[in-house]
């Protein structure tokens, strides 16, 4: 087998697992792809809650950040948008209460990746607030939000939804 066949062969392979790996995520439920993040998130924000090492802390911020902040807002534009637009009275609170928890999400957040040193008290205090408002939020999502999605939205379209979501992701810019 000629070195061109063996580089070939591997290319092929990878391309293979790429393409299997975006078949895989288009053939996702959106509330699949929800809860894997969601638990992604609660690690990251359980580490830094766990750490008092500065650098650590930040870098762990940085990381939240990364997650986090595209998963709200595409999250905010595919399922609650979806979800405020139904006529249900309850399907409309629960989209609106997961707007006003990502904002105060938001603004925990922001205030953490100002607070100086890393190592203080005061961050200390931020950090366990962000963990405690985002796995209060994850609760009642994962509970009353996916109760009205599963209700309104078959397999299909749940399916379609995360292809959207993931879309939307992308475009999202983190500072």
């Amino acid at each position: 087998m000629a070195i061109l066949d063996v580089f070939s062969s591997s290319d092929a392979k990878r391309a293979k697992r790429a393409n299997g790996a975006r078949a895989e995520a288009d053939e996702a439920d959106i509330l699949d792809t929800l809860k894997q993040e969601h638990d992604e998130v609660k690690e990251l924000l359980g580490k830094l809650v766990d750490t008092e090492k500065a650098a650590e802390r930040t870098s762990l911020v940085k990381q939240i950040k990364a997650a986090l902040i595209p998963h709200v807002r595409a999250e905010e534009k595919v399922v609650y948008d979806a979800i405020i637009a139904q006529r249900d009275k309850d399907a409309k609170v629960d989209g609106n209460e997961g707007y006003i928890e990502h904002k105060h999400a938001d603004i925990a957040l922001k205030r953490l990746d100002t607070i100086r040193p890393a190592s203080s008290p005061e961050f200390t205090a931020a950090a366990k607030v962000l963990k405690e408002l985002v796995e209060h939020h994850i609760k009642d999502e994962e509970s009353n939000v996916w109760r009205d999605v599963r209700k309104t939205f078959d397999g299909d379209q749940r399916i379609e939804m995360n292809r959207k979501y993931e879309a939307t992701k992308q475009k999202v810019k983190v500072a």
